[in-house]
């Protein structure tokens, strides 16, 4: 029971108690689903961390884009299911900077910045803040009530799932035989500095959700969908690098027009 002298002065007596009940209201657990796949998802990613450490670097590749898919899958049923919530945004924003900020980092400056010592860890560094600051933002824009539709319709800078993916090129380079561990060890730190500047600037860059497809290439791209799927059993680092290159390619179209529209 509330004490009537805990309420606040010119409080209706039945809100204390209202909330009281609210609190110890059964939840369905369909609606728990959401942030069970976002817990599955930073497990993916603390897993990782374990198998960088321990230098099984295709392993902990594979995790981390496991927890890509979680990311994504976690967001789809919240919003299908009518389940979002405040402690899910948050509790999703945490999970994404462990899976796309901590355990990359961990995993280039293993596979090719440990050499440098202190050099290559901060460069990790930098690339774990950026994302941390990714998301940040990320939160405060989602929560501003003035968000543009046109802001809504792009991603300002690039997400940090995709921030990972980029990051990570000089890995699958590495594991698809086209580099060696270590090798080029500056190189990969001015490029994870530059993904690290993609993700905190203000580029207005590719959203999936604002794509259509004309429908005369529906059935084309479903068979390229398909043939990528095909070929990432047989030949899964070389794909990977292919797909990076190609959201590359996309930001890189980005920035062009960013330009373009500065000299209009």
């Amino acid at each position: 029971m509330i004490d009537p002298d805990d309420r606040t002065p010119g409080e209706p007596q039945g809100d204390h108690q209202g909330d009281h009940q609210a609190e110890h209201q059964p939840v369905s657990l369909l609606l728990l689903m959401p942030n069970m796949v976002t817990l599955i998802g930073m497990s993916f990613g603390l897993t990782a961390i374990r198998f960088a450490i321990e230098g099984r670097f295709s392993a902990a590749v594979f995790l981390i884009l496991l927890a890509g898919l979680a990311d994504g899958l976690d967001g789809l049923l919240a919003r299908r299911m009518g389940a979002e919530s405040a402690m899910g945004a948050q509790l999703d924003s945490l999970s994404d900077f462990l899976c796309f900020g901590v355990a990359p980092a961990i995993l280039i400056y293993q596979v090719h910045l440990a050499a440098t010592g202190g050099m290559g860890w901060t460069f990790a560094l930098l690339f774990a803040a950026a994302t941390c600051l990714r998301l940040a933002r990320f939160n405060v824009l989602s929560g501003a009530a003035d968000t543009t539709k046109e802001a809504k319709r792009h991603f300002i800078g690039v997400p940090a799932p995709a921030g990972a993916f980029l990051g990570l090129l000089p890995v699958f380079l590495t594991q698809a035989g086209l580099s060696a561990p270590g090798d080029a060890p500056t190189l990969v730190a001015i490029w994870l500095a530059l993904v690290g500047v993609l993700m905190i600037s203000k580029l207005k860059t590719l959203s999936p959700k604002t794509v259509k497809v004309p429908r005369r290439l529906v059935a084309v791209i479903l068979f390229a969908t398909v043939t990528v799927i095909g070929l990432s059993l047989t030949r899964p680092w070389y794909i990977l690098v292919i797909l990076a290159l190609a959201y590359l390619a996309t930001v890189l179209h980005a920035i062009i027009r960013a330009r373009g529209q500065l000299f209009r």
